[in-house]
């Protein structure tokens, strides 16, 4: 198999071909998100054209700079060290950040800042594209088989898909029959929602039918999925201190107990993925399986 990258390391990862354009395209997105944010946090009126729409999106731009930036720096440099948990992070971590930006497209009026929330959803989708493209899926779901939670973490991804899913275009379609009006910043949410559900619930029924990509995309979902209810509760927490707002505990307690059905098939995921990184040991440099199936194909 040929050698994916010249950082010795990342020998240790099964990928079929040099993936620095996914190291590019994620510095963009990191730099675009950064921006943004700072800029949004600074001068809030210019992005927001009004109380509610600050109100809605301002802690969001805290927790973009706190939380969505620091999973795609950290996923890029776990697959730098050669961590299989960091590639397998990695889609995930954009997956966040295209959710949050199509939720932003979406909840706020139309303007030319649009078109950068645009750029950065679609710099989001094709680094997820290129990456599970580049990544050598068959190898991933031979170093995974027997080691990770399948059909656990795959009904998992189904039935909060498909959950999910049901809620928001019921939410819809309620908001349009009964005439009552949804604010827009909750349809952008409940649209971003959608396009989440769709993805946990195809990588779901990918998993369950134990085809490589479903072992390639999972442990991202779960990751996706986790980070955003950890979002959430963050922006019940940080409210006060950017929008003067009180907590609510109660919320704070139902979005944890909500988040604990993502987060215990990750933590399983990620102790299987684990595992196999740390049999490696610090100075191995392949593994020898990917290299048994490489010299096969």
């Amino acid at each position: 198999m040929k050698n994916p990258s010249n950082n010795p390391r990342s020998k240790s990862l099964p990928l079929k071909r040099d993936f620095k354009p996914a190291y590019i395209l994620t510095i963009i997105v990191v730099v675009g998100m950064g921006a943004l944010s700072l800029a949004g946090l600074i001068t809030p009126n210019r992005f927001y054209p009004s109380e509610e729409f600050i109100q809605s999106y301002l802690v969001n731009d805290g927790i973009n700079l706190i939380l969505g930036i620091p999973i795609l720096l950290g996923s890029m440099w776990l697959t730098r060290r050669g961590k299989l948990v960091g590639l397998l992070f990695w889609p995930g971590a954009l997956l966040y950040v295209l959710y949050n930006y199509i939720a932003y497209i979406f909840g706020l009026p139309f303007s030319l800042i649009t078109f950068v929330y645009l750029a950065l959803v679609v710099l989001c989708g094709a680094n997820i594209f290129v990456l599970l493209n580049f990544i050598d899926r068959k190898s991933v779901q031979q170093l995974l088989a027997g080691n990770v939670p399948v059909k656990f973490s795959g009904w998992v991804l189904v039935l909060f898909g498909v959950l999910f899913f049901i809620r928001a275009i019921g939410m819809l379609i309620e908001a349009n029959t009964s005439q009552t009006s949804l604010a827009v910043s909750e349809i952008g949410v409940l649209i971003a929602d959608m396009v989440l559900s769709v993805f946990m619930a195809g990588g779901g029924v990918l998993l369950l039918r134990q085809m490589a990509l479903g072992y390639a995309s999972a442990l991202g979902l779960l990751f996706a999925a986790s980070t955003l209810f950890i979002g959430l509760i963050m922006v019940l927490l940080l409210g006060p201190v950017l929008i003067e707002t009180s907590i609510v505990l109660t919320d704070v307690i139902v979005v944890f107990i909500m988040g604990l059905f993502c987060f215990i098939p990750f933590g399983l995921f990620v102790r299987g993925v684990v595992k196999l990184d740390a049999q490696r040991g610090p100075s191995a440099l392949e593994y020898p399986e990917i290299e048994d199936i490489g010299k096969k194909h």
